[in-house]
């Protein structure tokens, strides 16, 4: 046996080790590449990133690179676990801890405040995110003209707000925005810059959405975190008695699946439209244009106890004159939405997402919202 070949057994046994069988950054499943300066087992694409700060030390791959017996020494002493216990010692709750699912920004500050900067090896230390209050310019769509224009941004601790002006100097901000309402998640494919951030809350319970990005990946990835530090301060004072596990999830959260579909309106006479869809949890907002600041609708999905019902086709006798073909119903207490999508594995996708949320039990928060949209229609 060479040494190559006893290095590659040995590494593979290291591998079963627990924790090693996912990358120790992301979570993606079966590592194939090492650090062999910190001792982890990592992705193709956080090796990447690895590779592309310097003084990260170098990374091997595992399958194709020759590694010295000090090496793999090294790295059976270490692994993911151990170094993730240093590493990730004052990881806060809130501090968003992307999977090999999230954009390339939000993986790579991550790397960077976990290796480089090591904000999170010492209990006790005053991280920026937590600081009073967070002022700073950033690039803001403008609502009607789709141009991004410099924005002034005053995010407040103590009063649980998200502030913009329109004029460096204004008295008056433009919106105030309570945390509590707020979703904020990265959008780089469809705001067209890889630091897009899209923030979304409730104002008069209807959803508005703002789009904004920084040059600096730091720099929006640092208001991402502030915002989720601020909402988590704001719970921890509305819910005294819920524990850090209970309130994680009520920070900001990704979209269950947004997209195109088309839909037809309450009479379904009326002509088939294609519109942007976003499904935020129990929120099914339609769109005309993906980066419109108002939705043109919402649809509440409720428990299918309620009478909440999602059926593939469309009901019979509905007037058809879209060009997609694959059929979609959404039976609410009071009226029935009627949709289309373009292939199969798109609605077998959307009815999975629409069935899942529907047999989830509903929140107290949630059966108010329902008596809202209940209300208004």
């Amino acid at each position: 046996m060479t040494d190559n070949e006893r290095a590659a057994r040995t590494l593979k046994h290291v591998l079963q080790k627990p924790g090693n069988g996912s990358c120790a950054d992301c979570g993606a499943d079966n590592p194939e590449w090492g650090s062999c300066s910190l001792g982890v087992f990592i992705c193709l694409g956080c090796s990447g990133i690895h590779r592309s700060i310097p003084n990260l030390g170098k990374v091997k791959s595992l399958l194709l690179s020759r590694w010295e017996d000090s090496e793999v020494q090294f790295m059976s002493e270490r692994g993911n676990d151990a170094m993730n216990a240093v590493y990730e010692a004052a990881l806060p709750v809130y501090f968003y801890k992307p999977t090999h699912r999230d954009c390339q920004v939000l993986k790579e500050q991550w790397i960077r405040a976990k290796y480089e900067r090591q904000e999170f090896m010492e209990n006790g230390k005053k991280l920026i995110y937590e600081d009073e209050t967070r002022d700073g310019m950033l690039m803001k769509r403008g609502r009607d003209n789709g141009q991004f224009l410099s924005r002034r941004f005053v995010l407040s601790l103590r009063d649980g707000t998200l502030k913009y002006f329109t004029k460096l100097d204004a008295k008056e901000p433009k919106a105030v925005i309570k945390v509590d309402t707020i979703n904020a998640c990265f959008q780089p494919d469809k705001i067209g810059n890889p630091n897009g951030l899209q923030i979304t809350y409730l104002r008069d319970n209807m959803t508005r959405n703002i789009f904004i990005y920084h040059d600096s990946s730091r720099e929006i990835v640092e208001w991402f975190n502030c915002i989720r530090a601020a909402q988590l301060h704001y719970l921890k004072v509305a819910f005294p008695g819920a524990t850090d596990a209970e309130l994680k999830p009520k920070l900001t959260r990704s979209f269950l699946k947004e997209g195109y579909m088309e839909k037809t309106g309450p009479r379904q006479t009326e002509g088939f439209k294609r519109r942007w869809f976003t499904l935020d949890h129990r929120r099914l907002m339609y769109f005309k244009d993906p980066l419109d600041a108002f939705a043109k609708g919402e649809v509440f999905l409720g428990h299918r106890d309620h009478g909440y019902r999602v059926t593939i086709g469309l009901p019979v006798g509905t007037h058809y004159n879209g060009s997609w073909q694959y059929g979609i119903t959404i039976q609410t207490p009071d009226r029935s939405f009627v949709f289309t999508c373009e292939t199969d594995n798109e609605q077998k996708d959307w009815m999975s997402h629409f069935n899942a949320v529907i047999s989830t039990p509903m929140s107290p928060q949630e059966y108010t919202v329902e008596a809202y949209f209940k209300h208004k229609h």
